[in-house]
C-alpha cells in the first residue's frame, strides 16, 4: 500500500482536492476532521485539553473560539495544544492505515494541513502539494468567516511557503485555474502513484 501526503497552504484548495480524491475511490484520511472529532462535546481529548486549560472546558464542551485566539496569539498555547492533540490524531492515522491495509487498498491519503512544518512527509512515500496563484489564494481566504489579512499573516507565519512546499512536493497540483485542470491533474498524479 503506497501512503501518499496532500498538503497545502491555506486557501490552496486542499479540501477540494481531497473531496476529489475521495470521489475517485482513494481513502482519505482527514487530519483536521479527526481533530475536530476529538474536540467536540465528550471527545477523547477533552479530558486532557480540559487538564491544561481548565477554564476553556465546561460540562464536556471546549470553548473553541476562546481556544483558538489564545492559540493564535500565544506559541506556548499552541505548543501545550499540540503536545494533546498530535498524538491522538496519529493514533487515528495508524487505526486508518490498518484498516486500508486489510481492505487492500493499493493507494491511500493522508490530508494534513502542516505535513512539511511535522515532518509528516517521512511517513509518506509522495507529497501532493496543492498550489494556487497568491492573488486567488487571499480571495479564497478573504472569503472565509472571521478572516483578515492580519489573521492571514499570522497563520502563515506558521506555515511553510507555498514556493518551499512546491520545491518539495514530488508532485504540484494546480488549484488556481478550474475545477477540472485540478481533477485531471489529481487523476494523473493517482495513475502515477498506483502503479
Amino acid at each position: 500500500m503506497r501512503i501518499i501526503g496532500l498538503t497545502g497552504s491555506i486557501g490552496m484548495g486542499k479540501s477540494t482536492a481531497a473531496a476529489m480524491l475521495r470521489r475517485m475511490g482513494v481513502p482519505v484520511h482527514d487530519a483536521d476532521q479527526v481533530v475536530h472529532a476529538l474536540t467536540r462535546p465528550g471527545g477523547a481529548a477533552i479530558p486532557a485539553i480540559r487538564a491544561s486549560f481548565p477554564d476553556l472546558v465546561a460540562a464536556d464542551s471546549l470553548n473553541r473560539p476562546e481556544l483558538s485566539r489564545r492559540a493564535f496569539n500565544d506559541p506556548s498555547v499552541l505548543h501545550k495544544l499540540e503536545q494533546v492533540l498530535h498524538p491522538l490524531v496519529r493514533a487515528e492515522e495508524r487505526k486508518f492505515l490498518d484498516r486500508q491495509r486489510v481492505r487492500g487498498a493499493k493507494l491511500v491519503v493522508l490530508d494534513i494541513p502542516l505535513l512539511y512544518e511535522t515532518h509528516g512527509e517521512r511517513r509518506c512515500d509522495a507529497v501532493l502539494v496543492v498550489s494556487a496563484p497568491r492573488a486567488v489564494q487571499v480571495q479564497r481566504v478573504l472569503s472565509r468567516p472571521g478572516m483578515s489579512l492580519a489573521k492571514l499573516a499570522g497563520i502563515e507565519q506558521r506555515q511553510m511557503p507555498d514556493a518551499e512546499k512546491r520545491k518539495r512536493a514530488d508532485i504540484v497540483i494546480p488549484t488556481g485555474r478550474g475545477k477540472r485542470t485540478t481533477w485531471a491533474a489529481l487523476k494523473k498524479a493517482v495513475a502515477t502513484l498506483a502503479r
